[in-house]
């Protein structure tokens, strides 16, 4: 008798794993789960998806005496949204190319991983669900708990703590300053338009910061810190008299943007140059490559955004705006391709044969077992003990473990 494929699936789409124990997705079989629900649970004896990963054990273990069975724990993103969805789409893909199942058990801590059903849903057939609940937990005492639990974390923190304390830090300004709601409807705006894209998850990652006071790089954060501020003040006093003088809002866009590049290009060079002090102490040389790509970068919007806002002024001809915008796009390409032969020659020079390889968003692809430096490839064996081969231009990062786009 040919006995079926059954997944047994289990979700942490806020990826308390990656968070608490540093362990990212998928985490394949039974051995590696149980290793995971352990570490986890003894970090967080009150986190719910240990209790999850473990009834997927049990099902696991239950199944096996009759089905070809495989267990699996997907994560996600502390950020939720797109980026988990994203995040666990592709983890369950690459496990679906290698464990052809017949069905799926999905087993959930409660309704924020069954958001992820339906895209569960369109690639393996769901035949049975269990939702994992504490016995002990009475309906209101657990929506309290769940409020609690749910305000530690950054994502629900920042909507349901951050928005309201934006708004009354701008109405306080704007009256103090007198200001008035244009400049309180700003602030909201520029808030809101760094959430709705995740700019601060973005520039967070762009420049990979570490602050600690045994760093010499704090010393550049520190002179940094003071320089972002009072380019912010420039921008607001111009905008404040520019309102006051009625001039229209292109010319005041144009002359905000010059005040806030008197300095604020020198705070994001000293965040560059701090960077890459701590990649120098740690000896990391490719990621240089990446910090030297950003203050490239940081010159170009500084010599487009002051170009720019001085053909707006009448400061400058539209023909050396056109110069400007061409030469900095060759600029870029002749920079991106110079920095990835560098990355590459250095990558091929590193040793990354039994090293772990990450996504960029930290789920788990498999172990380096060969790199071919002739070809330029890295070759990966996969949990399930298949191959696959990906580029040396494709690593991201490289330390302890390479971090590659996938």
């Amino acid at each position: 008798m040919i006995k079926r494929k059954v997944l047994v699936l289990c979700v942490d789409r806020d990826s308390d794993l990656t968070e608490k124990v540093k362990i990212s997705g998928p985490i394949v079989g039974r051995k590696a789960n149980m290793e995971a629900a352990t570490k986890l649970v003894l970090a967080d004896p009150e986190e719910p998806d240990a209790n999850a990963i473990f009834e997927a054990i049990k099902t696991f273990d239950e199944l096996s005496k009759e089905e070809d069975v495989q267990i699996v724990t997907l994560t996600g993103s502390p950020k939720l949204g797109y980026y988990a969805d994203k995040e666990i789409t592709g983890q369950l893909e690459r496990v679906l190319s290698e464990f052809k199942a017949d069905g799926c058990v999905f087993v959930s801590d409660g309704a924020s991983d069954e958001e992820i059903l339906p895209i569960i849903q369109s690639r393996v057939k769901i035949d049975s669900k269990k939702e994992v609940v504490m016995k002990q937990a009475k309906e209101l005492e657990k929506t309290y708990f769940v409020i609690l639990e749910k305000l530690r974390e950054p994502y629900y923190a920042q909507l349901i703590l951050g928005i309201p304390a934006v708004l009354l830090l701008a109405l306080v300004i704007s009256d103090y300053f007198g200001f008035g709601w244009r400049l309180l409807a700003a602030l909201l705006g520029v808030y809101l338009l760094i959430k709705g894209f995740g700019l601060d998850y973005r520039l967070a990652g762009l420049f990979d910061l570490r602050i600690s006071v045994e760093r010499i790089s704090l010393i550049a954060y520190l002179i940094a810190l003071p320089l972002f501020m009072i380019s912010l003040w420039f921008g607001v006093q111009q905008y404040s008299t520019a309102s006051q003088e009625g001039t229209d809002i292109v010319k005041t866009s144009a002359l905000v943007i010059r005040s806030l590049l008197i300095l604020l290009p020198w705070a994001a060079m000293l965040v560059v140059l701090g960077r890459s002090i701590d990649l120098l102490q740690e000896g990391k040389k490719f990621e240089l490559a990446r910090q030297s790509m950003n203050l490239i970068m940081i010159l170009i919007l500084w010599l487009l955004f002051s170009m720019a806002s001085d053909w707006v002024l009448a400061d400058a001809y539209f023909s050396e705006l056109v110069i400007t915008i061409a030469g900095s796009i060759v600029m870029a390409f002749v920079a991106i391709w110079v920095l990835r032969k560098i990355r590459i020659n250095i990558a091929g020079s590193m040793k990354l044969e039994n090293k772990e390889a990450l996504s960029e968003l930290g789920a788990y692809i498999g172990k380096i077992v060969g790199v071919d430096r002739r070809k330029g490839m890295l070759v990966i064996q996969t949990a399930f003990g298949q191959r696959l081969t990906l580029a040396l231009d494709r690593i991201v990062q490289a330390s302890d473990k390479v971090i590659v786009r996938y």
